[in-house]
């Protein structure tokens, strides 16, 4: 497959996540990744935080690929955001949901490695 389609393909998820933890924290992913915390207002105002900080990262690489700009910096930092995600479910693995530990593990352990792999593609 083409690197800028999946590029593309990640982005339009990126966003559509971000989107989804905006919008409804505790409703859609927050609570499969924290369990029922993601019900508490302080949990919410993460969630939004790292929906918008997803939104921002997707809708700028989408943007980047429609512009033909560079993409090596907005592939970067969403492989910097996803990789922090994973040392932080990582880091909370004993208070959170087994499954959310093993499914934030290889969505974003392996976007991250796929971002990586992209970027040096398209530098």
């Amino acid at each position: 497959m083409n690197p800028r389609t999946l590029v593309a393909g990640i982005a339009v998820g990126r966003a559509a996540i971000g989107a989804a933890l905006t919008l409804l924290p505790a409703k859609t992913v927050g609570s499969g990744w924290i369990g029922k915390d993601a019900e508490r207002p302080t949990a919410q105002l993460l969630f939004r935080c790292v929906g918008v900080r997803d939104g921002v990262l997707g809708l700028g690489t989408l943007a980047a690929l429609k512009r033909g700009d560079a993409l090596a910096p907005w592939i970067l930092a969403a492989a910097l955001a996803d990789a922090v995600d994973l040392v932080a479910t990582l880091a909370a693995r004993k208070a959170i949901p087994r499954s959310a530990v093993v499914g934030v593990g290889a969505l974003a352990g392996g976007t991250a490695l796929a971002e990586l792999a992209l970027a040096r593609q398209l530098a």
